[in-house]
C-alpha cells in the first residue's frame, strides 16, 4: 500500500528528548520504517519547524518526510498548533490533487486527525488514528495545568466516531477510549508500542559503565526521559531522600542540551531546587540529552530503570530498559501497568509515592540475584510482545481490514488459486 501518514508536530527526523520531542516521534519513524521494510511505501506529513528544511526528505526507499508549511517556520508548543490545521488540512489536499495518490490515511495524535478527517472526507480515503494521547485523561490528571484548547474533546470524539478503526496502545487506553469517549469497541484494535531490536539489547554493565566512566562500585538508578513535570521525576529524586535509598545515585538523563541548563530546560531548575530541599543533591546527577546511539549504554549501566510518572499513555522507555536487560521500577498507570509485570520484570508502584518507590529500590539493593533474574526476564519479554517489527506487522494487517480493495484482491487471489 502507499500510506499517508500524518504527525503534525512530531517529525520523525527531529532530536530526541525536547518538550515536544518523544514517545510519537519515535513511534512515527519506526512504524513507518518498519511498514516500507514490510513493502509498504509511506509519507509522512509534519509541520515545517524550521525554515530551513527542505520540502520532502527521502529517509531510505520508500519512506519520504513531508515538510508541510502551517504556521511559522519555527517552534510552535504543541497547545498552539489547532489554529494552523486548517492550513496544514490544505497544503495536504493541493499535494493530492496535485498527483499524489494513497491507499491509507493514518493520523497521530488528534490535529492529525482533524485534517485526516478532512482528508478522508475530500477523497474517500480510510482513516486510521492513534491517539497518543487523550486529552480527557490529561484534564483528569493535570486539570487547569492543561493548556489545550477545550475543542480538543470534541475533535477527539468525532475521531472516535469516524474514524474507521482506532488503534489502543494498551488496556487502559482501550478502557479510556470507551469510557470517556463512547467509542465503538468493533472499532478499536489494540497495537502496542515498541523498541529496535538492532538498537536496544543486552550489554555488559561493566563493559556500559567503562564506556561512561561511572564507578563500577555505584548502585545506579536510572531516570531517562522528556523533562516534564507529569513524568514525576520529582517522585525519584524525593525517594533518593528516604533512608532506604541511602548510599544509592540517581542520575537523570534528558533536556533541551548536552548540558543541563535550567533556563533552556526550566524543569531540571525545579528538579535541582527539589533535590537541593531533600538534601540528596550529591546524589542526583542531571546528565543532560544524550545520542539516541549513546542511550543503550546508559540503559546496560544502571543498576534499575524507574519511571513513575502521574499517567502515561504508553511510554516507550521502559521497553528499552527491558530490552537491555534492566529491571523496571514504573508507576501502576496507563501502558506502563501492560509493559512491565509486576514482579516478573520489575515492579509496579503508585505514582506520587516517594516511601513505595524507595522501598523497592531497596529491596534491589539488597538482593542483586533478584535483580539479575528479574532483568533476564524483562528482555523476554521485551522480544516476544514489543518490537516495531511486530507492531508494524499488527498494523499492516488493520490496515487491510478498511481496505476492502485490497481485501477483496486478497480473496480473489485465493478463489484463483484453487
Amino acid at each position: 500500500m502507499r500510506i499517508l501518514m500524518i504527525s503534525e508536530h512530531a517529525s520523525p527526523l527531529a532530536a530526541i528528548g525536547g518538550i515536544d520531542s518523544g514517545g510519537q516521534n519515535i513511534y512515527v519513524a519506526n512504524v513507518a520504517r518498519c511498514l516500507v521494510e514490510m513493502g509498504h511505501a509511506v509519507d509522512v506529513f509534519t509541520r515545517r519547524d524550521e525554515a530551513g528544511l527542505p520540502p520532502v526528505v527521502q529517509v531510505q526507499p520508500g519512506l519520504r518526510v513531508v515538510h508541510v508549511d502551517a504556521g511559522p517556520a519555527g517552534f510552535v508548543p504543541k497547545e498552539r498548533l489547532l489554529d494552523h490545521m486548517p492550513a496544514f488540512a490544505a497544503a495536504c489536499e493541493a499535494r493530492l490533487r496535485g498527483g499524489e495518490r494513497y491507499d491509507m490515511i493514518h493520523a497521530n495524535f488528534f490535529m492529525s486527525g482533524w485534517v485526516g478527517l478532512r482528508l478522508k472526507a475530500w477523497f474517500g480515503l480510510p482513516l486510521v488514528t492513534t491517539f497518543h494521547a487523550l486529552g480527557l485523561v490529561r484534564r483528569e490528571h493535570q486539570k487547569e495545568a492543561d493548556a489545550f484548547p477545550p475543542e480538543r474533546i470534541d475533535i477527539e470524539r468525532e475521531l472516535a466516531a469516524r474514524s474507521d478503526r482506532v488503534i489502543a496502545e494498551c488496556p487502559q487506553d482501550r478502557l479510556d477510549l470507551l469510557r470517556l469517549y463512547d467509542a465503538d469497541p468493533a472499532r478499536i484494535r489494540m497495537v502496542p508500542c515498541g523498541f529496535d531490536a538492532q538498537e536496544f539489547g543486552p550489554v555488559s554493565r561493566a563493559a556500559a559503565r567503562a564506556r561512561l566512566g561511572i564507578p563500577e562500585d555505584e548502585f545506579m538508578v536510572l531516570q531517562l526521559g522528556r523533562m516534564v513535570p507529569r513524568k514525576g521525576v520529582e517522585t525519584v529524586v524525593r525517594a533518593m531522600a528516604r533512608p532506604a535509598c541511602a548510599g544509592m545515585r540517581l542520575r537523570v538523563v534528558g533536556g533541551d542540551c548536552d548540558v543541563p541548563d535550567p533556563a533552556r530546560t526550566p524543569e531540571i531548575g525545579r528538579l535541582q531546587a527539589a533535590a537541593r530541599a531533600c538534601g540528596v543533591e550529591d546524589r542526583v546527577t542531571f546528565e543532560g540529552r544524550k545520542p539516541r546511539d549513546e542511550l543503550h549504554l546508559w540503559y546496560a549501566a544502571a543498576d534499575v530503570f524507574v519511571t513513575v510518572p502521574w499517567y502515561e499513555p504508553f511510554g516507550i522507555t521502559p521497553l528499552e530498559a527491558m530490552a537491555c536487560g534492566r529491571p523496571v521500577i514504573g508507576a501502576a498507570v496507563g501502558g506502563i501497568k501492560y509493559s512491565v509485570s509486576d514482579g516478573e520484570t520489575g515492579f509496579l508502584v503508585p505514582p506520587r509515592a516517594p516511601r513505595a518507590l524507595a522501598e523497592r529500590l531497596a529491596l534491589l539493593h539488597r538482593q542483586p540475584e533478584l535483580t539479575q533474574a528479574l532483568g533476564e526476564r524483562a528482555v523476554r519479554r521485551a522480544n516476544t510482545l514489543f518490537t516495531w517489527a511486530r507492531v508494524a506487522r499488527l498494523v499492516s494487517r488493520l490496515y487491510e481490514e478498511v481496505t476492502p480493495a485490497r481485501r477483496r484482491a486478497r480473496v480473489t487471489g485465493r478463489l484463483s488459486a484453487r
